[in-house]
């Protein structure tokens, strides 16, 4: 129990650091010594740094599979889409919101965002890691929601990747601004709702025009 115990606080520990300084501006010492303990004890817990940052990558990533609607959507999966059936843009968007509540608010996501950012321009793991979250699967979600929309005569047909895109692109620049000045947090919510609206006011069907 408490080889378990020393280890999160290993992790939870180099999260923080690595989500300040970066992972090459952090040392082993530096990190048993916030944690608390002796060099020597960490390394019976992690190899080395590199250890570490694996660590770390995993355990933020565990919580977010949880989690993250990104991740776990199946739009082939009945159960999975059984809600967007009845849903218009103010739906949509309040799950939009819920999850970028999440994304921003979660110390784990919030730390991993910021280490990601860090490192994507010295490591290439990291940086392809970031591309696959904050791209990859992003996109991967809202172009299976446009195809579900569509197939489903909620929305208008059109190119599902550029919609996609056109959807997605302005909320992934809105939770940037947020990580650089979160006092402006109600201003953005605000502005994803008004944007998340005037996509379906735009791209949306009518109720006569579903059949």
């Amino acid at each position: 129990m408490e080889k378990t115990s020393t280890r999160e606080m290993i992790l939870e520990v180099s999260l923080d650091l690595f989500s300040v300084n970066g992972y090459e501006a952090t040392s082993i010492s530096q990190i048993a010594d916030a944690v608390g303990i002796r060099k020597a004890s960490l390394y019976s817990h992690f190899a080395n740094k590199q250890a570490i940052l694996d660590g770390v990558v995993h355990y933020v990533l565990d919580g977010y599979y949880q989690r993250s609607i990104f991740a776990r959507a199946d739009w082939d999966d009945p159960q999975f889409t059984r809600d967007f059936q009845k849903m218009g843009g103010e739906d949509v968007a309040e799950m939009i919101l819920k999850q970028i509540r999440y994304i921003l608010h979660d110390p784990h996501i919030q730390k991993g965002r910021k280490m990601l950012q860090i490192e994507q321009f010295r490591n290439p793991e990291m940086a392809e890691l970031q591309t696959r979250l904050n791209y990859q699967a992003v996109m991967d979600y809202f172009a299976g929601m446009i195809r579900y929309l569509t197939t489903n005569k909620i929305l208008k047909k059109g190119d599902e990747t550029i919609l996609a895109a056109q959807l997605s692109a302005p909320i992934t620049v809105w939770i940037n601004l947020c990580d650089r000045e979160p006092e402006r947090e109600a201003e953005v919510m605000e502005l994803i709702r008004q944007h998340v609206r005037q996509f379906f006011a735009v791209y949306g069907k009518k109720q006569s025009e579903r059949k």
